[in-house]
């Protein structure tokens, strides 16, 4: 007993010093160093902060709708979900590998010896023998090294994994239909523009045919005219094709047929994002594509622990028992019962180096999931200063846009007034017009990019989407 006692110790003894050996904790990576958001004053120090839902960034009513629909058609969500149904199976799984296995089965064998054997030569004449049985199996592994946690855990890692790609996708449809909207918003306006200046021209065409036929100015003059016209009118029309293109886009984003898409008027809506205390670095925390990637390590950082457990013995229990017998009538009688347990350890030796290749192509996927992390990281650091700076940059380009357009609307009455009393020419009033035009036109485009920044913006700190 004693002797005994000794050897159970030293065995538990070695068991903890290799399961030590065999698998390690996990700790977060760190793909955070040296970083900094501090661009041109842009970013500023600041805290975290919560990122307000969608439906408190985006007021608009018919936005909401379109968001909301999207969410719950889009295709690429559906796609998204079903990842999730596999990999919680495979969560499900990887939680019953503590459990034995166990499996039952019947048998029918019908045996003829033959003559020319050892055996056969002692009965000297051929016996034909029938056997039935019903078998049942259990087996059961020892998680020793640490193995089948792992493989737990890693399964847990994936199935996390796949739902922080969900957000992901949500949160980038989001962003895509808000955007997609607010073009919308700014074709409809450019739209009226070239409406409007159409009604312009027109008269003004009218009026300068009149001043021709009074000998005021020439008909190059009318030709001129005629022509700003036509190009308003092919304008109009380019835009008509685009609001079309950008209806069904969005059409396609809500997963239905191209429709016609209802909408507020262009206005200067307000996104409900405060960017003027600037943004923490702790705020990429929040992007579901980031805790992805980082979940993406931690699955190759434990299929690395189960590749080194694989060096290890396996300790095995194996339980057979049932039924047998060669008459079926005595099939079910219970002196037909038996039973076998065999406890075993196997210790990998040659194997044609297969473990040692695991484990290599296991460390290899781990750098791997570690570098792609930090990519991920670092493109979510630069897709926040780009839209930052970019909305920075976008309002005070829009003052700029709008003092250029006050100075060609003046020019272009200026013109007016002095080809009317003889002192300009008609080149003067066309080019003043054509530069006015466009100027209410960058103005719109300047709007848009803006509010698109902020939308960046918000896809960029993470979304609040659940």
């Amino acid at each position: 007993m004693k002797h005994i006692y000794k050897i159970t110790l030293a065995i538990v003894t070695v068991v903890l010093l290799q399961s030590c050996i065999a698998t390690k904790p996990y700790e977060k990576p760190n793909a955070w160093e040296n970083a900094s958001f501090n661009t041109n004053q842009v970013v500023k120090d600041s805290t975290a902060t919560n990122i307000l839902p969608w439906q408190q960034v985006f007021t608009d009513a018919f936005l909401q709708q379109h968001i909301q629909t999207a969410l719950d058609n889009n295709l690429d969500i559906r796609v998204a979900l079903e990842n999730i149904n596999q990999a919680q199976s495979y969560l499900l799984q990887g939680k019953m590998g503590y459990l034995p296995t166990f499996s039952i089965g019947t048998n029918y064998t019908h045996s003829v010896n033959s003559i020319n054997t050892q055996f056969g030569k002692i009965l000297g004449q051929r016996q034909r023998l029938d056997q039935f049985d019903i078998t049942g199996s259990l087996g059961w592994e020892a998680d020793i090294w640490g193995k089948i946690n792992s493989k737990k855990l890693a399964a847990q890692a994936t199935y996390l994994q796949t739902v922080a790609a969900h957000k992901a996708v949500k949160t980038q449809l989001v962003a895509m239909v808000a955007s997609n909207y607010y073009n919308l918003l700014a074709l409809d306006a450019q739209k009226q523009m070239a409406l409007k200046t159409i009604e312009n021209r027109t008269k003004s065409l009218e009026t300068n045919k009149a001043l021709k036929d009074a000998g005021r100015i020439t008909e190059v003059a009318v030709k001129q005219t005629q022509a700003q016209l036509l190009s308003a009118q092919a304008l109009l029309l380019e835009i008509e094709n685009n609001i079309k293109h950008q209806e069904n886009a969005l059409s396609v984003l809500k997963g239905m047929f191209p429709h016609a898409i209802e909408r507020s008027a262009f206005t200067d809506l307000h996104l409900n994002i405060d960017t003027n205390e600037g943004i923490a670095l702790q705020i990429l925390n929040n992007r579901p594509d980031v805790v992805a990637a980082e979940l993406g390590f931690r699955n190759a950082f434990e299929l690395t622990n189960v590749a080194k457990a694989s060096f290890y013995p396996t300790l095995r229990l194996t339980a057979n028992g049932g039924l047998q017998s060669v008459d079926f009538e005595k099939l079910f009688d219970p002196t037909s019962f038996f039973a076998s347990i065999i406890a075993g350890i196997a210790q990998p030796v040659l194997n044609g180096r297969q473990i040692r290749t695991q484990y290599e192509i296991s460390l290899s996927n781990k750098e791997k999931a570690f570098l792609n992390y930090k990519q991920t990281v670092l493109n979510a650091s630069k897709e926040i200063s780009d839209a930052l700076y970019a909305i920075d940059i976008n309002k005070k380009k829009l003052v700029l846009k709008q003092q250029e357009a006050e100075a060609y609307t003046t020019a272009v009455n200026y013109s007016q007034e002095l080809l009317n009393n003889g002192m300009a020419s008609y080149l003067e009033v066309l080019t003043a017009t054509e530069s006015e035009l466009n100027a209410q036109l960058n103005i719109i485009s300047t709007q848009y990019n803006l509010w698109n920044a902020n939308i960046q913006l918000y896809k960029a700190m993470g979304g609040g989407v659940n």
